[in-house]
């Protein structure tokens, strides 16, 4: 029997990582870059004014020249009459410039322009003195502290210098780097894209959802449910369905997937008579491993490399919580090494068990669980639902509930109210 370790490692090893595409940015979150993108412009691209006020020459409201940029909540609450401010200087203000204009404006010594934050800075101007700082008239402001050349003014390349590395190639896009291209120009990048992923399900027990189940029929659970924790990971996933009929059937519509998927995934493929007859074409296909894993539930399972590309083909079970066990523990993290992303598992925390949960002797317990916090120590807290008291590991029905799974070692077969255990996260939202 294989330890978990040792299969993950077997299957992680297959990781594939599609070829670089280019996509829109609006497109790209969550995906891992491909290329570097440089700036090809200073940011900003020309001298604005970073707060709102009046922008001036510092040597006319008695400010020194020097270059600095005060904290702006300080500025805020500086208020006229201040013993610290100083005397006032007034200054005609001869115009106004918002945010976006395009119409140059040239600074006459002894004069003042309102500015509002990002307006470009009138020709001669070298200051913003905030409103805060001012008596915010109209017609003729009075200056009520002196400001230095330079302050509340964004030169430019302040932020970005043309040539500068703006998105380094094997970068996450999250956010900030798709605001970063966005500020740079860069309409489209390259990225790795998300992998493919065909989810099929074999057996001819099995309807789909939108027909009515005859006699020793059961509806098609596992491509629905394995499908969406393919999208959640991450993957780009294409639902086959239910794949039945005679073998030649089954290999075409196997090597349809294998030309259009980095990764497959096939449930009701190991266990039972019924499985034998999708093995024995995928054996045709590639090199097939079903073996047995030190885990429960999801023992029994299977993994090969397809075709001439080594295509990822991961053999589950018909039951869906086995199935759904199997793909969080080793196909998520496959996918996630696609994506780019460093930390291909869950996190994990430790909480204290609120009920007895048990599990089998030298295979490791993944039980369903439902994480809470206590709402006075905020201590993590942890319900078992699958497993729990007795119950079986493998039935449907707490799936549902379920926003974490406990882990337990090898070693041990039952978890008592209050032993503190290793849960992992499972809500999408973590």
């Amino acid at each position: 029997m294989r330890s978990v370790e040792q299969q993950l490692s077997l299957v992680t090893r297959a990781a594939v990582t599609p070829e670089p595409v280019r996509i829109a940015i609006s497109e790209a979150l969550g995906l891992m870059c491909a290329e570097e993108v440089q700036a090809t412009r200073p940011l900003p691209g020309f001298t604005q004014a970073a707060i709102d006020g009046y922008a001036v020459r510092a040597v006319d409201v008695g400010g020194e020249k020097g270059i600095g940029v005060p904290d702006l909540t300080t500025a805020a609450e500086t208020r006229s009459g201040d013993p610290a401010a100083g005397s006032t200087t007034s200054l005609p203000v001869v115009g106004e410039v918002p945010a976006g204009s395009q119409q140059p404006l040239r600074l006459q010594p002894r004069q003042a322009v309102r500015v509002h934050t990002g307006a470009p800075l009138p020709t001669l101007a070298d200051a913003v003195l905030p409103l805060a700082w001012s008596d915010r008239g109209h017609k003729r402001m009075t200056a009520e502290r002196p400001v230095r050349s330079g302050e509340f003014v964004r030169r430019v390349g302040d932020d970005i210098r043309e040539g500068d590395v703006a998105v380094s190639p094997g970068s996450v896009l999250g956010p900030a780097q798709i605001g970063l291209l966005a500020a740079v120009g860069h309409p489209k990048v390259l990225v790795y894209p998300r992998p493919r992923m065909s989810v099929i399900s074999a057996g001819a027990e099995l309807v789909d959802i939108d027909r009515d189940p005859g006699r020793g029929q059961v509806y098609d659970v596992n491509s629905y449910a394995l499908a969406a924790a393919g999208r959640e990971a991450g993957a780009d996933v294409h639902r086959v369905g239910i794949a039945a009929g005679e073998p030649r059937r089954l290999r075409e519509i196997i090597e349809g997937q294998m030309l259009r998927s980095e990764i497959i995934v096939i449930s009701g493929a190991v266990g039972g008579a019924g499985s034998e007859t999708i093995r024995r074409v995928l054996s045709e296909l590639g090199d097939i491993d079903t073996t047995r894993v030190a885990m429960h539930p999801g023992s029994v399972q299977g993994f090969g490399l397809l075709g001439d590309e080594g295509i990822p083909v991961f053999l589950l079970p018909s039951n869906p919580v086995s199935a759904l066990v199997i793909f969080e523990t080793f196909i998520r993290p496959v996918v996630r090494l696609s994506l780019g992303k460093r930390n291909a598992t869950r996190r994990t925390v430790r909480a204290r068990a609120l009920n007895r949960i048990t599990s089998r002797e030298g295979r490791r317990g993944l039980i369903r669980a439902q994480l809470m916090r206590d709402a006075e120590t905020r201590d993590y807290l942890v319900e078992g639902l699958g497993g729990a008291g007795g119950a079986p590991a493998h039935l449907l029905a707490g799936m549902g509930t379920a926003n974490a799974m406990i882990r337990i070692p090898e070693e041990v077969t039952a978890i008592r109210p209050g032993d503190v255990v290793d849960v992992l996260f499972l809500s999408q939202s973590q």
